[in-house]
């Protein structure tokens, strides 16, 4: 069978060619220009939570050269927090329960480890130390309390050098805005916010443009979707998106100064636990393994629970911006 000739386009119809000009290929947007956050030390963020997505900033500075967000306006209006402030006064070793079913379900966790703790011990027989002597005993109380001063006053030295997260925020409220413009016309008004403590804030608002809010992939939060992704079961938790979660969510409780959230994902914590076993379980060979059978362990309810406390503990703070 004779090959067709292929058909003449129509005369109305430009061929192959027949343009104004030169026609050269396609130009894809590349990544945004990221020089002025470079430069300045200060990064655009976007986070999800279940009311909406929306714009920030974050910065990391020594905690010596910060001024902490001051919460007392905020905890004023907030019943909950200043009955948290009342409990604190009256007993500095109180436990304030965020989440009733959480906490329950953490006490039967911390219950089976200390059944299991118990019975280890007893199976290991130690023996005890009353036969040991006083002055010796003595001796060792005073270079104790010796080595606890030189350590305290090192402590002293290094706390203040330590980088801690400062976000766009003012008098404890989270400032989140629902579009770049927005953004950066809050950035020019000069109004007072705890990121205008920093050095290159001035230049910041006289550079910055709607197009350079763009955050990297790294800078960008789903925590309306942590939740329901720990619903879901052991098998369809995603590890990256609950790492980050955690990562932010430490940074959040930090910056405006929500310590019953920073409790809680403290280390020796079961939402601590649950962040570490994620953490090996991407990794590849044994410490994977060993990871990925720790997260078995892990009840999804008590996680899903945490969460949820947290993110609207989170969610509570945050001042809206359009």
């Amino acid at each position: 069978m004779a090959r067709q000739s292929p058909q003449r386009p129509d005369a109305d119809e430009p061929e192959l060619g027949d343009t104004d000009g030169p026609t050269g290929p396609d130009v894809e947007s590349g990544p945004a220009d990221r020089s002025l956050w470079d430069e300045l030390s200060i990064d655009p963020v976007e986070i999800a939570l279940p009311a909406g997505t929306g714009f920030t900033l974050r910065a990391y500075r020594a905690a010596r050269e910060l001024t902490p967000t001051d919460v007392a306006e905020r905890d004023e209006d907030d019943p909950f927090l200043a009955r948290r402030q009342v409990v604190e006064a009256e007993d500095d070793d109180e436990v304030v329960i965020l989440d009733e079913e959480f906490a329950a379900l953490s006490a039967e966790d911390e219950d089976d480890a200390d059944r299991k703790g118990v019975s280890d011990g007893k199976r290991a027989g130690g023996k005890g130390t009353d036969t040991l002597d006083a002055d010796a005993s003595d001796a060792d109380d005073d270079t104790d309390a010796s080595d606890a001063d030189e350590d305290a006053d090192a402590d002293d030295d290094t706390d203040g050098d330590e980088e801690v997260p400062v976000f766009l925020s003012h008098k404890g409220r989270l400032l989140l805005f629902k579009t770049p413009e927005s953004l950066v016309s809050f950035i020019r008004s000069g109004a007072p916010n705890d990121l205008s403590q920093l050095d290159g804030w001035n230049e910041l608002s006289e550079r910055v443009e709607p197009a350079d809010i763009a955050p990297r992939d790294e800078d960008t939060y789903e925590l309306d979707l942590v939740v329901e992704n720990l619903r879901g079961g052991h098998d369809t938790w995603d590890p990256t998106l609950l790492i980050e979660a955690g990562e932010v969510a430490r940074d959040l409780s930090y910056a405006l100064r929500l310590p019953a959230v920073l409790d809680m994902l403290s280390a020796g914590s079961s939402l601590d636990d649950l962040d570490e076993a994620l953490r090996a379980s991407v990794n590849g060979g044994v410490g994977g393994f060993l990871g990925r059978r720790r997260l078995k362990k892990i009840g999804a309810q008590t996680a899903s629970l945490g969460w949820r406390t947290i993110v609207g503990k989170i969610s509570a703070v945050v001042d809206w911006r359009d």
